[in-house]
């Protein structure tokens, strides 16, 4: 049984791209123990993020894709605590938007898995919302980290640059959906659901073009 815990930080800023800047609120997942752990989206409040940690070895900061607002407190995050940052490369133009003179420190693959803890987080790939997008697996604490692909209620928004819907239905149809029904969803904004409350709409997102 894995010892470690998932812990939920919510930071504030803005998402901007294509000309437009919103004010958002962004989740911020902690996994591990005592002793270790991984940061999942390092957004906006890097000073709050290492608050969180309280002292504990950061082993990587997980991107779960490059909207600004998930990664602009990565590369501080980084240089404070020495881990490495760790983004799908698909992704890496819109990293650049945001950090033209500080790239990753790694990729993430499909079927890649990291260990924290104890427990196991294995990559899925999960693009629509952005190209490099990705979600983690946590069987262990039947856990989801879904970033914005998949959210309480419908897919992640597909309006914008870089995204597309159909792709993202895939995404999750084919990654997500098959997932058991109690795997809970850690999303990147906002509160969790659960697989089995989403995959009965999955229709009904494709007839709306949600």
């Amino acid at each position: 049984m894995a010892a470690a815990r998932i812990e939920r930080l919510v930071t504030s800023g803005t998402f901007s791209l294509d000309g437009g800047t919103w004010e958002v609120d962004n989740n911020v997942w902690i996994v591990g123990d005592d002793r270790e752990a991984v940061v999942v989206d390092a957004a906006h409040d890097a000073d709050a993020i290492v608050r969180a940690l309280g002292g504990r070895v950061l082993r990587a900061i997980v991107c779960t894709h490059a909207h600004n607002d998930h990664i602009d407190a990565a590369p501080d995050l980084a240089a404070r605590t020495g881990a490495p940052i760790l983004l799908h490369p698909d992704d890496l133009p819109l990293w650049k938007q945001t950090h033209p003179d500080r790239m990753p420190d790694g990729e993430l693959a499909d079927g890649q898995t990291l260990t924290v803890a104890g427990a196991r987080l294995t990559v899925l790939h999960t693009p629509g919302h952005a190209p490099g997008a990705v979600c983690l697996y946590a069987p262990d604490l039947t856990a989801l980290f879904s970033g914005d692909t998949l959210f309480a209620g419908g897919p992640g928004a597909t309006g914008r640059s870089y995204s597309h819907f159909p792709t993202i239905i895939d995404s999750i149809r084919e990654k997500l959906l098959t997932l058991p029904d109690d795997t809970v969803v850690h999303t990147g904004h906002g509160e969790a659901t659960v697989v089995g409350a989403e995959a009965p709409h999955l229709q009904t997102w494709i007839d709306r073009g949600f």
